[in-house]
């Protein structure tokens, strides 16, 4: 492994164990075993690094949770959707330190027009990746108004769901309590 893959490999360990903001150049240098003066050769600057890090870990989580929550071919759309829940709920307890860290970007992202650009980006693949698990077509096949409507409430509401479980966890609510949530909601709004 060079320099330029031991950085962003101890980039991705300091995102977990120290999150966005508290990742020195110094921390990552050291898990690395190489010179501070390689990031910024290899990737500009900490920020750069950190954000590619990120953007890497995110991409592979939403990668296995969008092959996990495939439906069986007798599943039910109502038993995936709540397989999904049960899910992305599991992957909030299990990884926080990842989901803090993606929280520490977006607020650096309201200062950085490049980052901002970068997770408008990220935001808009995970709308149509949400939208497509959920109509259970080929992402390039999901329909504008499925993408805008579909897609744009379920990433609102994973990422809801998420501030809450790291906030307060034993209050967050559970995937049963996020279904009857729901219910209530379409209720409402017919």
């Amino acid at each position: 492994m060079g320099n330029r893959e031991a950085l962003l490999d101890a980039a991705k360990t300091c995102l977990r164990e120290n999150g966005y903001d508290r990742t020195s150049v110094r921390d990552i240098a050291t898990a690395a075993g190489v010179s501070m003066a390689a990031i910024g050769y290899h990737y500009g600057s900490r920020e750069a690094l950190l954000n590619k890090a990120l953007f890497e870990l995110l991409d592979a989580w939403g990668d296995s949770v969008g092959r996990a929550l495939r439906p069986d071919a007798d599943g039910s759309s109502k038993r995936h959707f709540e397989a999904m829940w049960e899910s992305l709920i599991a992957e909030f307890t299990a990884h926080p330190d990842l989901w803090l860290a993606s929280m520490e970007l977006f607020m650096q992202a309201r200062r950085n027009p490049e980052l901002r650009d970068a997770l408008a980006g990220g935001t808009a693949e995970g709308r149509r990746g949400m939208a497509a698990m959920l109509a259970g077509v080929p992402e390039d096949e999901v329909p504008e108004a499925t993408l805008r409507s579909v897609g744009s409430v379920q990433l609102a509401l994973m990422s809801g769901v998420m501030i809450q479980h790291l906030s307060d966890p034993a209050a967050a609510p559970t995937a049963a309590e996020v279904l009857e949530g729901l219910r209530g909601l379409a209720d409402l709004a017919r």
